[in-house]
């Protein structure tokens, strides 16, 4: 069921069900140098400076991503990368049908994979935050990095939810809104899963708002830091809807093809907190959704003034004290302060007999009856209660046998 809120905020967009084609697709690294090549060894360390801007080592004393899978809903990996053989999982290919997302032609999803299970070792290759954790690919954008409609997003949402992911991350999005889309995201909350997005980039939007996925209530909205000078990133967008930042400038990144290039953005600060989503569910396999967010919030570095705010959110993401931190429980998802009624959010799935998967071709409408582990919004689309059924049609053959004794009895008294 989608709250009022979303579908008014789609339907004053335009976007009910639909994305805005000319929409930004994706954070795009702005600008991507050419290949840095060869770009090997200790350089391609080096340039990982944020492994020990966010003490990554010390949270591999805790966690590395054993047993937890991470969606990467994207352009596709390049499964045969050096720094990613053996880390790719079978995926699905939404916009060449002969695909299984192990291939990328754009390189964007390949580098956003490598940071987050990256698998280079002491001296070579880029080495992921969750470097133990599985990725899943579904590719959704096309050779120019872009997608026209976000239904095309939504499925692969569904698809990543039903194929065992834990943590999703989206690296994409656009100025628009879009209610089927919304649709899915409560459906992996309903799921137990963990969304992660990029809040975009300024050099690839038409304005200033937060992209959506990013703000939607429930989502993980990542901004970019600067490195030089522990501020924003000039070039991130932020909004009252951020919720953390993560390091986006000077980076390098797994290219498709078994190179590396250098990268920049807000795309490839998603994945860093997707990877410590992924470091806290293989710290703790049964903790949920909910909690997994709460530490990741209650635990950020704080830049701002305190509390949350629209710049800086949270704070920085700080995988070991998210790791480490006595962090009270949490019963639901604290970044959903609007939750729908009726909706399972976080924490356990609904049961098979309350709701099923949507198949791989669904594409219907969100207004129209899903099968999203959630009920069907208008009552009118509820058929009533059998009891209420049959009492009915008990007491409308009771007034018309009625009728009928008396239409006999008139019959018989005038003749």
């Amino acid at each position: 069921m989608l709250t009022p809120r979303r579908l008014v905020a789609a339907a004053l967009a335009g976007f009910i069900g639909l994305s805005a084609p000319a929409a930004p697709a994706l954070a795009t690294p702005s600008p991507v140098a050419e290949p840095v090549n060869p770009l090997v060894g200790d350089q391609v360390r080096d340039d990982q400076w944020y492994l020990k801007a966010l003490d990554v080592t010390g949270a591999w004393t805790y966690a590395n991503g054993t047993g937890v899978t991470v969606a990467v809903i994207d352009s596709g990996v390049d499964s045969t990368h050096p720094d990613l053989q053996g880390q790719v999982l079978p995926g699905l290919d939404l916009v060449d049908s002969k695909g299984d997302g192990d291939t990328d032609l754009v390189g964007h999803g390949t580098t956003v994979s490598a940071i987050i299970a990256g698998r280079g070792d002491d001296t070579t290759g880029v080495i992921g935050i969750a470097p133990k954790a599985k990725i899943l690919p579904v590719r959704v954008l096309d050779e120019e990095n872009r997608y026209n409609d976000a239904i095309i997003v939504a499925k692969g949402v569904r698809w990543a939810v039903d194929h065992g992911a834990k943590v999703i991350n989206l690296s994409l999005g656009g100025n628009g809104s879009s209610a089927t889309l919304a649709a899915a995201i409560d459906y992996a909350f309903a799921k137990d899963v963990v969304v992660v997005a990029c809040t975009g980039n300024t050099s690839a939007s038409s304005d200033t708002d937060v992209w959506y996925p990013a703000r939607e209530p429930g989502v993980l909205a990542v901004a970019g830091m600067d490195k030089d000078n522990n501020a924003l990133w000039g070039g991130s967008i932020t909004g009252k809807e951020t919720v953390v930042t993560a390091p986006a400038t000077q980076l390098v990144g797994a290219r498709a093809g078994g190179d590396y290039w250098k990268v920049q953005g807000t795309s490839f600060a998603s994945p860093m907190v997707a990877a410590t989503a992924a470091l806290i569910r293989s710290r703790w396999p049964n903790m949920p959704a909910g909690e997994v967010i709460n530490r990741i919030i209650r635990t950020a570095r704080e830049l701002g003034p305190p509390g949350r705010d629209a710049t800086f959110g949270f704070g920085e993401v700080n995988p070991t004290g998210a790791l480490t931190a006595d962090v009270p429980a949490a019963s639901d998802n604290p970044l959903d302060n609007s939750p729908s009624p009726g909706i399972a959010r976080f924490g356990s799935a609904p049961t098979p007999g309350q709701a099923q998967s949507a198949p791989d071709g669904w594409n219907e409408p969100a207004e129209k009856p899903v099968a999203a582990g959630q009920a069907a919004s208008p009552t009118s689309l509820a058929p009533p209660p059998q009891h209420k059924a049959w009492w009915l049609a008990a007491l409308l053959l009771l007034i018309s046998a009625v009728t009928a004794m008396l239409t006999v009895r008139r019959f018989a008294h005038t003749t």
